[in-house]
């Protein structure tokens, strides 16, 4: 039997053959199971009585041909007659979770038998993945994107704790989506979620994440450069305090970058001229790092892209870097990707990009990202990408914590 799993944990990554001389031929009878085992012959410790969603075991017992259809709890499993001998079967436990848990594998033959196993089917604890916007007043609605948000026990919803363990009132929820209600004294820190599976803490996210800011202009800002960036706080309202705000006029619809609108559209945080320490602005390695800041584009966008740039601390005076074709910089234009080529946030919302992602020229060539040394200074630049604008067009792009955090 052993043979056998080795040979179907082969046939796994090979497509079948037509002149298959083991050709598939379903056989009569009653199947007998002896045990469920992971399909790694080499593993002394891969017998199995439980699973979760998605993973890949070897049913194993004897006249398995006989089966036609495998069900796990109230899912039918897909099942791929190359991967069946008569002494083995090889199935993805479904990723559906099931409605009614009885604990069983029903294996139904040609003959519609049923023969029953005990199999228990693990349902994973909340997945957190994103909020909608990191930064929300208390009060507010806050919107945690995932998965398996199941209710707790005893309730038609999960349960929501925001930092320091306060529990929040949740106005809805589904699968992969929870709105809440941020709770009076939230504060910085992760977010956890209590489904009827567990309990997980957010690590792809903090709650008003003030870790490795960059650029508030409450109490950080760009002056030295020579854009230091146009403040405001209100129209639209801030979502913590002073924010910068891009306006003006684009108009790349003549060719990607044949708008040069630098005074309206950009900021230069030179790490030398603005008295930042020397070295790099944050301490994670790129390859681990995500920049992120809130967003709120209140005029719709249609043309360039938002270049964000880092640079030597030592870089001053001089804006050549923003087109010079060998400088890496990361690239967000979600107009080019939205409904019509235009777009707008309806308030503020949280952008993440790796630093693996900043890796581009100013054109969208792809480069190879800057080595550490490389962090000291940040420019935001709306200017070309490397894609024509769909319409010319006068956005309002309000950008606000701007910072460096880890991956996970």
């Amino acid at each position: 039997m052993v043979t056998s799993l080795v040979v179907l944990a082969t046939l796994v990554a090979m497509p079948s053959c037509n002149d298959n001389p083991d050709e598939y031929q379903a056989a009569s009878g009653i199947p007998a199971i002896s045990y469920v085992r992971l399909p790694d012959a080499l593993r002394s410790d891969s017998l199995v009585s439980h699973a979760f969603m998605g993973t890949t075991v070897a049913i194993v017992g004897e006249n398995l041909r006989t089966i036609k259809e495998v069900w796990f709890n109230d899912q039918q499993a897909v099942l791929n007659t190359s991967l069946i001998t008569p002494t083995a079967l090889i199935v993805q436990v479904p990723n559906t979770i099931p409605e009614n848990v009885s604990g069983k594998i029903y294996m139904v033959t040609i003959a519609n038998d049923t023969v029953k196993y005990d199999f228990g089917v693990d349902v994973p604890s909340p997945l957190l993945s994103t909020m909608d916007c990191e930064y929300v007043a208390d009060g507010g609605s806050a919107v945690i994107n995932g998965n398996f948000f199941l209710p707790v026990d005893g309730s038609t919803v999960p349960e929501v704790y925001f930092t320091p363990n306060i529990k929040a009132e949740v106005i809805s929820a589904t699968i992969n989506k929870i709105t809440v209600k941020v709770p009076a004294g939230a504060g910085v820190g992760p977010v956890s979620v209590k489904s009827r599976y567990g309990t997980t803490r957010s690590k792809a996210f903090y709650f008003r994440d003030n870790r490795g800011i960059i650029l508030d202009w409450d109490n950080t800002n760009a002056s030295g450069g020579w854009r230091s960036g146009v403040i405001a706080n209100s129209n639209p309202a801030g979502i913590s305090g002073n924010y910068v705000r891009f306006s003006g006029s684009i108009d790349d619809t003549k060719g990607a970058g044949s708008t040069w609108n630098e005074d309206a559209f950009s900021f230069n945080l030179w790490g030398t001229s603005n008295s930042r320490p020397q070295g790099d602005l944050f301490s994670i390695a790129p390859a681990k790092a995500v920049l992120k800041f809130e967003v709120n584009v209140d005029k719709a966008w249609s043309s360039g892209a938002l270049q964000m740039i880092f640079t030597p601390w030592g870089t001053s005076g001089t804006n050549g870097y923003i087109a010079d074709g060998v400088t890496p910089r990361g690239l967000w234009n979600p107009w080019a990707t939205a409904d019509k080529g235009t777009y707008k946030t309806n308030g503020w919302i949280t952008v993440s990009v790796p630093l693996t992602e900043f890796k581009y020229d100013q054109t969208g060539k792809v480069l190879k990202m800057a080595d550490p040394g490389n962090y000291g200074g940040l420019t935001f630049f709306v200017f070309n990408g490397g894609i024509v604008g769909t319409a010319a067009c006068t956005p309002d792009i309000c950008i606000d914590n701007i910072r460096v955090v880890p991956a996970e």
